[in-house]
Order: structure tokens, then sequence, then C-alpha cells
């Protein structure tokens, strides 16, 4: 499989990542979920990744795959008033990825990016690599670092 931008970023850095290779179902109505299950991974540490709008402005949120997104508590993470989730067609523009494999990695247009405290607090993560069917295992340490992120309370 071809280095995704996220992937080619990471290993700029120096980042330890694994790489896990999954069967991508296109129909899935939650497709973090597929994932989680189809690795056989904890949904609470197989991460999507959300593009929002804070005020306007696009924004980037890393939260678990089974979880939902508090669009109050998204705004105050970013310092904004209100926010709201990035229209499909949009993501994949600013992002560089099509959506069911949108990476908080190596985004064609790098944006703030905040991931689940909780998450955060794990000692390894499963997040998108940047292609449909791939994610990666991180320390979410290294995650943040990577893509210059914050951690803070997103959860509805």
């Amino acid at each position: 499989m071809a280095a995704t931008p996220g992937l080619k970023q990471l290993a700029a850095l120096g980042v330890a990542v694994t790489l896990h290779p999954y069967a991508y179902d296109p129909n899935a109505a939650h497709i973090g979920l597929a994932a989680a299950s189809a690795l056989g991974l904890d949904p609470a540490v197989t991460l999507k990744c959300l593009m929002v709008e804070v005020d306007g402005r696009p924004a980037c949120c890393v939260i678990p795959s089974g979880a939902q997104l508090s669009m109050k508590r998204v705004a105050a993470a970013f310092g904004g008033k209100a926010a709201a989730m990035m229209p499909p067609a949009k993501a994949e523009r600013l992002t560089g990825y099509h959506v069911g494999g949108i990476s908080p990695f190596g985004q064609k247009k790098a944006v703030p990016t905040a991931f689940e405290a909780a998450a955060s607090a794990a000692p390894r993560v499963w997040i998108n690599a940047g292609a449909r069917g791939l994610l990666l295992g991180i320390a979410p340490a290294d995650a943040l670092r990577a893509c210059g992120g914050i951690a803070a309370d997103l959860l509805a």
C-alpha cells in the first residue's frame, strides 16, 4: 500500500506507528465502529477524525469511534462561540482525503486539532492513516505532537 501524506508526515517526524489494514465496508452505518470490529480493537481507543467549523473556521476533532461530539464543547475547545460539522465535500477538499479515510495527519491544509482527553490517556490509540481500510497505531502523545493538537473534553 502506498504511503499516504499522513504516513509520510509521521515518518518525517520520526514517529513510530504500526499499520493495520482491514476490509473497508463503504455501506457500514458507523465506519469507525466497523473498523474497530474488523481489527478486534476496543472502540474507545479506535478513533475517528471529524472535520468541523468553529465560527466558520475549519478544525479537526479526533474522538472514540462510538462517541458523539458536543458542539458546545468543540466550540469551547477552539475558543469559539459555535461549532458545526463540516460538509463532507468541503472536508475532502480541505484535507485531501476521502470521507472514511480522513486522518488528522498530513492534511492538505493544517488546521487546529483536538483529541478527546479520555482517549489521550490510553497507552496506544488507532487512527485512520489516510486511506479507507488502513488504521495506524500510535501513542497519543506522539499523535498530539505530530499534528500540534490539544487534548480536550469534546464528547456529548
